[in-house]
């Protein structure tokens, strides 16, 4: 297991499917916002619930910045990796995929009707826990 942590929102059926995607595709520990531990709490934002978080190298990335850094660390990396690379030559790049993030964060009600995975949450309560 590696040093990485992909924290996400463990209460949205859309968040769960990209985050079992990544757990599939990589070595990170996976978290969801239910299960974080006091010390990964405090290193995240204040709003730290707005979005997901990648921990790693002592660093935190958060909103599309973590989507970017789980998909050029995990297996799918070798395709995304020269992609990122060239995009961020770009002055516009960084304020783009921020916007495609929360578009994308602001529709996962919606897009949940595409790809979804019951979440965490959820699971306990449907077993009535």
């Amino acid at each position: 297991m590696s040093d990485v942590t992909l924290v996400y929102d463990d209460d949205c059926g859309f968040c769960t499917w990209w985050a079992d995607f990544f757990e599939t595709r990589s070595e990170f520990r996976v978290v969801g916002f239910a299960e974080l531990t006091d010390v990964e709490r405090d290193r995240l934002p204040d709003d730290y619930e707005d979005c997901s978080h990648l921990l790693a190298d002592g660093e935190v990335y958060s909103c599309g910045e973590s989507l970017e850094q789980a998909f050029v660390r995990s297996d799918v990396g070798d395709g995304a990796r020269p992609v990122v690379r060239f995009l961020r030559n770009f002055e516009d790049y960084e304020r783009f995929r921020e916007r495609v993030y929360r578009e994308i964060a602001d529709h996962r009600g919606l897009l949940g009707n595409v790809v979804s995975k019951t979440p965490p949450a959820r699971r306990k309560s449907e077993r009535g826990e």
